[in-house]
């Protein structure tokens, strides 16, 4: 379960190649974007196959009951049994580190990596936390800051490409975006039936609705409807709809043009944010960024070279509590050496 919830959680898209024309506008404009079908429960989740979900599921949630005092250090010591146990992982984190932060010592990195898988055995905590707690308790120890920046730009009818990248607390986070702002998530199906179901029951719980990440015109109607869209473009998604862009002290990262394509085609206002978890177990802030009403759309190349730069910012406001294990730097151009191996 713990691998399914973490390593899958995926909420950005490959950006095709969109024309941008009057016929394009028109046809995105004129139409009603449709939900994706979600999922429902059925007697089929009930197969003998899926009891160890069942069992997992059920233990998380009768775990997420404790007081959070008593969650933070259960989640701070399943972290660190993780980096035990995920060696691989724990290298690609070193690997990241190394690669973006080349002047940090070698101690002050091994801090971090440490720090960074605390931080994972809090996001299990927190994903249950995100999909079990009543609005009542979420408030109780969540601070939402800048919720009044988000609601004026809503007001004036234009849409928001909300940029929430990929930090542990992200389940979280939407959760603590949604009870105020509701909005409309962007999310990969997990291959897991009874995940899939769990995951967006507990998503549901303070969104609109969702929509597969392949579906990009759904995004776009929504976002010129005035809708709230959050959009992850800080992982490496493959070469497709991708160009090599600077990122940290990595001259050369993949990164999407989907930012690109669906602020060009909405004409919405791009507004980062940022769940940060407060140390010693003191709860949560919810940050947002400064919003972008006109942002950089020259060329797709241009607008991945400032959406790096945002990131960039959001992720050294809690660098520890940042997904490092993804392989970031995986696409290479061609004829490039691998970076992890």
């Amino acid at each position: 379960m713990f691998r399914k919830t973490f390593f899958t959680a995926n909420f950005g898209f490959r950006a095709k190649n969109v024309t941008i024309d009057d016929e394009t506008e028109y046809q995105l404009t004129s139409e009603r974007f449709e939900m994706t079908n979600l999922p429902q429960f059925s007697r089929a989740l009930l197969h003998p196959r899926y009891w160890g979900t069942w069992f997992g599921i059920g233990l998380l949630y009768l775990l997420v009951q404790l007081p959070y005092p008593v969650l933070f250090p259960i989640g701070c010591g399943l972290g660190r049994l993780a980096k035990r146990l995920m060696k691989r992982r724990v290298n690609i984190v070193r690997r990241n580190l190394e690669l973006c932060f080349p002047e940090m010592s070698l101690d002050k990195r091994e801090q971090l990596v440490t720090a960074n898988f605390e931080s994972v055995g809090m996001g299990l905590i927190e994903t249950g936390m995100a999909w079990f707690w009543p609005d009542s308790r979420i408030n109780r120890w969540c601070h939402y800051e800048g919720a009044d920046k988000v609601k004026e730009i809503i007001n004036s009818g234009q849409g928001v490409l909300l940029i929430g990248i990929h930090f542990l607390t992200l389940e979280l986070g939407a959760r603590i975006f949604g009870i105020k702002t509701p909005g409309i998530g962007v999310y990969r199906p997990n291959n897991n039936p009874l995940i899939d179901w769990i995951q967006t029951k507990g998503r549901m719980r303070s969104n609109k609705s969702m929509l597969d990440r392949k579906d990009l015109k759904g995004m776009i109607r929504a976002l010129k409807q005035g809708n709230i869209i959050w959009y992850a473009p800080d992982h490496d998604y493959g070469p497709r709809g991708s160009v090599f862009m600077p990122f940290f002290a990595v001259e050369q990262a993949a990164t999407t043009t989907g930012t690109y394509t669906l602020a060009k085609l909405s004409g919405a206002s791009i507004v980062p944010f940022v769940p940060r978890r407060l140390p010693q177990g003191k709860g949560y802030e919810l940050i947002i960024l400064h919003p972008e009403r006109t942002p950089p759309l020259e060329s797709p190349e241009e607008t991945a070279r400032w959406m790096n730069t945002i990131v960039e910012q959001c992720i050294n406001m809690a660098p520890e509590q940042y997904m490092w294990l993804h392989r970031r730097f995986k696409t290479r151009p061609e004829g490039m050496p691998d970076r992890y191996q």
